[in-house]
């Protein structure tokens, strides 16, 4: 029962992508590095968003 308990929770599993992006602080000038875990589809928009 083990054995098929774990493969019915692998087959809802999604693939996902972890971005970084480089911002620089309106406040202080310095740099950030944002980062954010989504499915690959929303990765551009993501980058290209401000």
């Amino acid at each position: 029962m083990a054995k098929k308990s774990v493969a019915s929770l692998q087959t809802g599993s999604k693939r996902l992508t972890k971005a970084i992006k480089m911002v620089k602080s309106p406040k202080t000038g310095a740099y950030m590095f944002v980062e954010s875990v989504m499915a690959p589809e929303f990765v551009n928009d993501w980058l290209n968003k401000k």
